[in-house]
């Protein structure tokens, strides 16, 4: 058996090596490595490919976030809705622009809580980012409609969702972060679209702001050496646009993967007492970045052991809830105020998940983990 990796990236580049390396020496023979063709190819296939109007590519999925937020006109102090159930980067944006991140709690799905979004708007309150955590989109029927109601900004944080679908209740269907107003995405290595660096991209279907958004990712220009506003500098390269550009072509393969692969965890964990496998929205398709289990009254520390010296690597996302981080303590957040993020954050177990799994793999891992779990258990 091949040795089991929680993101299996060499298997997968042997695949697409010559294709990979080909665009590679492309970009190194044309000189072009910033802003070169392969960026605008890149661009124009993402668009095509999520039936979104633009596509802007940046330096980063944290980039993507800060300058979605920095082209909405939003003021210092106002206030910015995001779940404590999430990766730093969706608050630590909002805080540097002077915003206010309001935390608030997830549901068991992972994804916001409609109603803790409906109690924590205030007259402040300005923006809403889901973030359509491990694959999976939030419920963007309900989002789109208190959005719509207290005249509210949506950013989707669709760094992990690429290629996810969503069917509204009136049965219209949109990718992953081209519903709200702007949508990020990141295509760090071990994403599901990676590159072989840091990479990012904003959506949106809006002309003004796909205006603004170039302007401020270009130090604020619209035209060379004319600065109309301060911004960044915040580009992807033409070598992470050129792989993109290949493994973009394989990405509805890799859904498959990943989804395949996910069904025989579900399948082998089904009438497992001890474990909660990932829940599926009937709105919205799951890529599966991460398979993440909730486990029942398991001691994961002492699990993760147990699995390591099997062999099986697995990962914990996100052992502390914002809320809870020392950067983003405040007065008006006590350990007990989110219970649902507070109980994942205690006990989530992510699984190996990648393309190149394979069934001796699957097997040998759900082997070990009910192993695992009846070694380890509390009680």
């Amino acid at each position: 058996m091949k040795t089991i990796r929680m993101v299996d990236l060499k298997s997968q580049y042997e695949k697409i090596k010559e294709e990979v390396n080909f665009g590679i020496q492309e970009v190194i023979d044309s000189t072009a490595f910033i802003k070169g063709g392969k960026v605008v190819d890149f661009q124009q296939q993402m668009e095509s490919y999520l039936g979104v109007k633009h596509v802007v590519p940046v330096g980063n999925g944290t980039d993507a976030l800060q300058i979605s937020l920095m082209v909405l006109g939003l003021k210092p102090g106002d206030e910015v809705i995001i779940p404590t159930f999430t990766f730093v980067a969706t608050a630590e944006v909002a805080v540097l622009l002077g915003l206010t991140p309001v935390l608030v709690d997830v549901d068991t799905n992972f994804c916001l809580s409609i109603e803790a979004v409906k109690k924590a708007i205030t007259p402040r309150t300005k923006a809403i980012v889901p973030v359509h955590l491990f694959g999976q989109n939030a419920d963007m029927d309900s989002l789109m409609a208190i959005a719509n109601e207290y005249n509210l900004f949506v950013v989707e944080d669709a760094c992990q969702s690429i290629g996810s679908v969503y069917t509204f209740a009136n049965g219209s269907t949109k990718f992953s972060g081209c519903m709200g107003n702007l949508g990020c995405t990141s295509f760090f290595p071990s994403k599901n679209l990676g590159c072989f660096g840091d990479g990012g991209a904003i959506f949106t279907n809006d002309d003004r702001l796909a205006a603004e958004i170039r302007s401020v990712a270009n130090h604020g220009m619209k035209v060379r050496y004319h600065h109309d506003r301060v911004g960044v500098n915040s580009r992807l390269d033409s070598i992470q646009a050129a792989i993109l550009g290949v493994k973009l072509k394989y990405l509805d393969q890799y859904i498959v993967s990943r989804q395949t692969a996910a069904n025989f965890y579900d399948n082998d964990f089904d009438g497992c007492a001890d474990v909660i496998i990932p829940q599926r929205n009937p709105y919205s398709t799951h890529v599966f970045h991460q398979y993440t289990l909730i486990l029942n009254d398991i001691d994961r520390n002492a699990l993760q052991s147990w699995l390591a010296e099997k062999g099986v690597p697995s990962m914990v996302y996100y052992p502390v809830p914002l809320h809870l981080q020392k950067a983003y303590q405040s007065e008006r957040y006590r350990k007990g105020n989110f219970p649902v993020a507070e109980m994942l954050s205690a006990s989530v177990l992510s699984l190996p998940m990648h393309t190149e799994l394979d069934i001796e793999q699957l097997t040998f891992i759900t082997t070990m983990v009910k192993e695992g779990i009846k070694a380890n258990k509390r009680s």
